[in-house]
């Protein structure tokens, strides 16, 4: 399994620095990642480093609390477009969702993938450790009924990643017609094989380099 086609390599702290940006980038283009997955102020620069290869700029929306409004997250997305981004995780409106309020969260959703519209992949991040199992699969049915690509686990700044019962209930949601993003707290092979036979189609991790290392 070529494990490096699945990575998002992703730097998100807030303290990143453009030495550290600059490595990620150096990584992806190393290892041929799936994309770098960075905040929004770092698109551009990753863009012009990355235009002439295979690998995505990913990006951030609405993170890491989901609660900007849905115009700040419209903003965001095609300014980030416009910075060079093809990708981006939005994270949804967690409070709405847990409030039954679902026209809210699918219409915050909706906004985003309009947004985005043939112009970058969006990937909708629910929050698993802060949802129970019938909130995580309303979630995901939400995300596929906006016409998200993707639905993915965690930002992993709230407690919690990724697990292999999340990813699993998360495929059997959205079946084949969307993506799934395992992310937080994936930091080997063992881990990152597990989300994929659970149903990942994309690995988001800030250790990329020493999961396709250990492939080696």
């Amino acid at each position: 399994m070529e494990l490096r086609k699945y990575i998002d390599h992703t730097l998100l702290k807030p303290d990143a620095t453009e030495e550290q940006i600059n490595q990620i980038i150096e990584d992806a283009k190393t290892y041929q990642f799936a994309s770098v997955c960075v905040n929004p102020y770092w698109v551009n620069h990753c863009y012009d480093r990355l235009k002439e290869t295979n690998v995505k700029v990913c990006t951030v929306i609405g993170f890491p609390l989901g609660t900007s409004t849905t115009s700040i997250k419209v903003a965001e997305t095609k300014e980030a477009i416009q910075s060079g981004a093809e990708e981006v995780d939005m994270v949804i409106n967690i409070g709405a969702l847990k409030m039954n309020d679902d026209e809210t969260v699918k219409n915050d959703i909706l906004a985003v993938v309009n947004a985005a519209k043939d112009k970058a992949l969006v990937k909708v991040i629910i929050e698993t450790a802060l949802l129970n199992n019938d909130e995580k699969k309303r979630a995901c049915q939400l995300a596929l009924e906006a016409g998200a690509d993707f639905v993915k686990t965690s930002t992993g700044f709230l407690g919690g990643g990724a697990t292999v019962e999340d990813v699993k209930l998360m495929r059997q949601t959205v079946g084949d017609h969307m993506g799934v993003k395992a992310s937080g707290g994936i930091r080997d092979r063992k881990t990152a094989e597990a989300m994929i036979a659970a149903g990942a189609t994309r690995i988001g991790a800030s250790s990329g380099v020493s999961i396709v290392q250990e492939e080696k």
